[in-house]
């Protein structure tokens, strides 16, 4: 049977490989699978009606009901879908993906994302079209809902607000022209702060920067904060589920280091497990290991964690790229929620950003990657392990430990290449290290 999922939802390009005859099966898989109530809503690309609407008539002709929540960012719509106990929910987002690209997301009653096993049994249902089909007395209607605030009211009942709106902070909200732009202004004014908004129209075409929030698209939010008297400046990506950081000083915080800044403050606070990719840098174990703590690493990808989250109780969890995990919220990436805890840290531990970075180790990070066709990437991946000296960490594709560093092979799922992913102490250590295991991926591939 073909794939239909990615790594996240279905994506494609607008009007070629994401279409309305798509959008519409793949709705009447959707309502067929789950049979029950269904929350929609979308970010700000410009086909978001269009598909939509298409996802929304396929729903309701299997006699699903459709409850509408407009435009809201992803964690809005997971929350609405969890707080009303409905059957799923879909976004109609493709998150960072440039302005020509869209997708749909499902996500489960508990408001996770779906795991591989139930996208495809939706795949079974969309490919051999063994859809619902209603009779007309019984096809669904479409509700018109408000979803954006009962979750301000429940990101402000998880942080301390008082001590936030003690310090009086300002915050720069680069929303990137998103989703983020209709929730999260009104969230940090809700915590005391005062805003000062960047690219908070919402508009399909991101004219202010690209939707992935990466050191080199935020460089208006890097200049405003050198230029103003800001306390913490945030980028948010397409669907606002992501958030990165800029300090005070104007200086890009990485994911990274904001994961580890967070998961040692939950440890901290809380004791127990941290659960992240393999990918992750090493400051995040250390830091969770200084404060008592222990960390489950899993395969990439935000449903795994937080899946994995839940399997083991875990106290927090989250990726390398602003996407973190508050299981005392809820299961799934959230950017309004990583923003109110991380002033909330910045208030009781009366420090600003730039000296909670300061106390994350530092490790040199180098990523390279060698075309590889997609029928010859598994095959290459096992005689790289084979050929490898040592202990092998297979959780996701290979990775080799040593002392000072350790090394990531791992295929892509989208694309024709295997990614290296190579971290060490000393800079000229990663490069050395990389270099080293390009090659031999490279001459594997031959």
């Amino acid at each position: 049977m073909p794939c239909l999922f990615g790594t996240n939802g279905v994506r494609g390009v607008t009007n070629d490989d994401m279409h309305v005859e798509l959008a519409l099966n793949l709705g009447r898989a959707i309502g067929t699978f789950f049979a029950g109530d269904i929350a929609i809503g979308t970010d700000t690309r410009t086909s978001n009606e269009m598909l939509k609407q298409a996802v929304v008539a396929g729903v309701t002709s299997t006699g699903c009901d459709v409850f509408d929540a407009g435009l809201v960012p992803s964690p809005v719509l997971q929350y609405y879908v969890r707080q009303h106990d409905l059957a799923a929910g879909v976004i109609i987002t493709a998150s960072h993906n440039p302005p020509q690209f869209n997708g749909i997301k499902v996500v489960a009653g508990d408001g996770t994302e779906l795991g591989t096993e139930t996208e495809e049994q939706i795949e079974g249902i969309y490919f051999s079209q063994t859809w619902t089909i209603s009779a007309w007395h019984d096809v669904g209607v479409v509700q018109s809902v408000a979803a954006i605030g009962g979750y301000l009211e429940g990101v402000t009942a998880a942080v301390d607000v008082a001590a936030i709106a003690e310090k009086q902070f300002t915050v720069v909200a680069d929303c990137g022209n998103g989703a983020g732009c209709v929730v999260y202004p009104y969230l940090l004014r809700q915590l005391g702060c005062r805003v000062i908004t960047l690219n908070a129209q919402p508009d399909g075409t991101f004219p202010g920067r690209n939707a992935e929030p990466v050191e080199e698209n935020v460089g208006d939010l890097v200049s405003l904060m050198q230029s103003s008297d800001a306390d913490l400046g945030v980028a948010y990506d397409g669907d606002a589920d992501r958030a990165i950081f800029v300090d005070e000083n104007g200086g890009y915080v990485s994911g990274d280091k904001t994961l580890a800044i967070t998961a040692a403050h939950a440890v901290a606070e809380h004791g127990g497990i941290v659960v992240t990719p393999v990918s992750t840098s090493s400051c995040v174990e250390e830091m969770v290991n200084q404060k008592g703590g222990i960390v489950h690493y899993t395969q990439v990808g935000s449903p795994i964690v937080a899946r994995k989250m839940i399997e083991v109780d875990a106290t927090f969890g989250g990726e390398e790229n602003g996407g973190l995990i508050f299981p005392g919220h809820q299961y799934c990436r959230d950017g309004g929620m990583a923003t109110a805890a991380l002033l909330e840290i910045m208030a009781l531990r009366d420090m600003p950003l730039s000296a909670l970075a300061a106390e994350v180790p530092s490790y040199a990070l180098v990523k390279t990657k060698v075309s590889c066709p997609h029928e010859e990437k598994q095959a290459i991946l096992q005689a790289f392990i084979d050929a490898e000296e040592g202990e092998v960490d297979t959780t996701d594709g290979a990775k080799v430990m040593f002392d000072d560093a350790w090394v990531l092979v791992r295929p892509s799922g989208t694309e024709p290449i295997i990614r290296v992913y190579v971290e060490a102490t000393e800079p000229s250590r990663a490069e050395e290290l990389a270099e080293r295991y390009r090659n031999r991926i490279a001459e594997l591939v031959g």
